[in-house]
């Protein structure tokens, strides 16, 4: 009786698979609907260009949706990262990032604990709400010297928060 519930709670980890695809599913979501959306902005911008179309603050419109892709597409690396952790952490290694070819990963994708997984999700993490923040920095008006310092003190932090995240990759090596 023992052995079978010990070889049910250890068979129990691969429900972990349903987080996996879903969190592959949905990478792959963010990827083709930031990059249809880098296409169809770029498509404006050839009908704006080559042939005279009107698009009233099309520089404004244009970097907001870059900074939206870009918002996107590190979610979606942390959809990435998050999937193959998990698998790694609870299913079995990747052999194919660890064999002989693991030069072309760099070891980025590769977790050995949770640590490396809270690790790796935390600085992309950290990737994106610096582009949060610098996106919501566009619709920023200065009519008010607060505004100014609000904005300098945000900065300030996003440039500690940053330099401390990358203090403590070095601290580790």
């Amino acid at each position: 009786m023992k052995l079978l519930f010990e070889k049910l709670l250890w068979n129990s980890r691969f429900v972990v698979m349903l987080a996996v695809i879903s969190s592959i599913i949905g990478m792959l979501l963010l990827f083709l609907l930031s990059a249809a959306d880098m296409l169809h902005l770029a498509s404006d911008y050839v009908e704006m260009t080559m042939f005279g179309k009107e698009y009233p603050d099309f520089h404004t419109r244009a970097v907001s949706h870059i900074i939206s892709a870009v918002d996107d597409f590190l979610l979606a690396t942390v959809l990435l990262i998050f999937a193959l952790g998990l698998y790694e952490l609870f299913i079995d290694k990747l052999s194919i990032a660890r064999g002989a070819d693991s030069t072309k990963t760099n070891n980025i994708l590769v977790i050995n604990s949770l640590d490396d997984l809270k690790d790796r999700l935390g600085k992309v993490i950290l990737m994106i709400l610096i582009v949060a923040f610098f996106k919501n920095v566009l619709h920023v008006t200065f009519d008010n010297p607060l505004n100014i310092l609000y904005m300098g003190a945000g900065i300030l932090m996003v440039s500690l928060a940053s330099y401390f995240s990358h203090k403590a990759t070095h601290a580790k090596h």
